[in-house]
């Protein structure tokens, strides 16, 4: 293959991963006219990794896929579909989230590839992106795209018991195979409340299991007076002055210190869930506060946990153990990435620690999503955040696109000139 045929065949940019963030970055990025492909299954971590019947905790408003006109949003989609939905104050069924992002790609990414990502690896004119099925294409740019499943956090006292006994809530889309079964689930945080009242309204026996000293639901909506819209505005991802800041200034949070970035996001939006979920659990499941599993042993077919609350210690017998602890982003553990493309990711807490667009220490790389909070703040870490990721990266992207093109042209110009200098007599 010629030098000319190998540089034509290499992809602008390659988007991994179809939820969300990455189906709004393939949206900007065919409006803006640049070459792309992309990967992935699409909205698959909500509807193969989040459980059947369960309400989003983010508002309706808040709740929307990002494409340049917002032509498809989700009050939209439902408007066209006939299904309920306001703005505020009615939770979003994840099921009709699903179905509409689905029907944004559809729309707006209909050239998605199903198919996924196994390796990415540097190369000198940039990636090379292996495929699942052993196909390899080479890209100048890659947006990562990824999401938190691969990011799941089980406590340590728990990481090597089998599966059938332990697993993440991430694991667990279709409850039914839980009843009349004794589960424990751990954690205080809305996957643990919301997979809790699940599990109950499935028929199984189950109770929560919280280090923390309370559990808290979001207060019920009501309508607000203007001081308190003026002392706690709303936005995308709660109410208050900072998370208002937050959202409309990823860029200021960017520029915080790195200890008071890690801080802010660490004690930001801590565990809690909607107020739709009170009366599916209040009364009805057991919520062990104050408490932590210190032990943990396999019994026959199910499985011990030495319980430690307030310094009382108890064995307790369930038949199986969910992990709702939530997710850690690592770089370390995103097998997708080269051991060598890893150690060239500067790092901020275990994210890769970005440029004002996004872009990582290994030029071309690019992140997104939740792997962008501890650089953009917490508005990273829900959909919302698409709204000011895709249009960034997009008008980023396409202008290097553009960039490129011209030093090509001009390359190309010069190479015709010395040639017909040559083949002058």
């Amino acid at each position: 293959m010629s030098k000319t045929n190998a540089q034509a065949s290499i992809i602008e940019a390659v988007v991994i991963g179809a939820g969300p963030y990455g189906l709004s970055v393939a949206a900007h990025l065919a409006a803006a006219g640049v070459s792309f492909r992309i990967f992935g299954n699409p909205m698959s971590a909500w509807a193969d990794q989040m459980p059947k019947g369960m309400l989003l905790k983010s508002e309706g408003f808040a709740s929307s896929l990002s494409d340049p006109g917002s032509e498809l949003t989700l009050g939209e989609f439902c408007k066209q579909q006939g299904l309920p939905y306001q703005d505020q104050d009615r939770p979003v069924e994840l099921e009709t989230f699903v179905a509409y992002g689905l029907a944004f790609q559809r729309r707006f990414v209909p050239n998605l590839d199903t198919r996924m990502v196994a390796s990415v690896d540097r190369v000198a004119d940039g990636f090379e992106i292996v495929l699942e099925d052993g196909e390899h294409l080479r890209a100048r740019k890659v947006v990562m795209a990824i999401g938190i499943t691969q990011f799941s956090q089980i406590p340590e006292v728990l990481r090597g018991m089998p599966a059938h006994l332990v697993s993440h809530s991430s694991a667990h889309s279709k409850l039914e195979e839980f009843k009349g079964r004794h589960v424990a689930v751990l954690g205080a945080g809305a996957s643990a409340l919301d997979l809790a009242a699940l599990l109950h309204r499935a028929g199984a026996s189950v109770e929560v299991i919280a280090r923390r000293g309370v559990i808290r639901f979001h207060n019920p909506p009501r309508k607000r007076s203007l001081r308190e819209r003026i002392l706690s505005p709303m936005t995308g991802i709660g109410m208050g002055w900072d998370l208002f800041l937050y959202v409309n200034a990823p860029q200021l949070f960017r520029q915080f210190p790195e200890k008071l970035r890690l801080d802010r996001m660490r004690k930001t939006l801590g565990p809690s869930t909607g107020w739709f979920v009170r009366e599916h659990i209040v009364g009805k499941v057991p919520l062990h506060v104050n408490t932590r599993v210190v032990g943990a042993r396999a019994e026959g077919d199910g499985i011990v946990l030495d319980i430690d609350h307030e310094g009382e210690n108890r064995a307790v017998r369930f038949d199986h153990v969910i992990a709702a602890t939530g997710y850690r982003v690592d770089l370390r553990r995103l097998n997708l990435l080269s051991e060598e493309l890893c150690r060239a990711i500067r790092l901020t807490g275990g994210s890769p620690r970005l440029s004002q667009n996004f872009e990582s220490s290994v030029p071309g790389l690019y992140f997104v999503g939740v792997a962008a909070a501890n650089s953009f703040g917490p508005m990273m870490r829900f959909a919302v955040g698409a709204h000011y990721t895709a249009p960034k990266i997009a008008k980023h992207l396409a202008a290097a696109s553009d960039r490129f093109a011209a030093q090509n042209k001009m390359h190309g110009d010069s190479v015709s000139d010395v040639r017909n200098a040559v083949s002058r007599p």
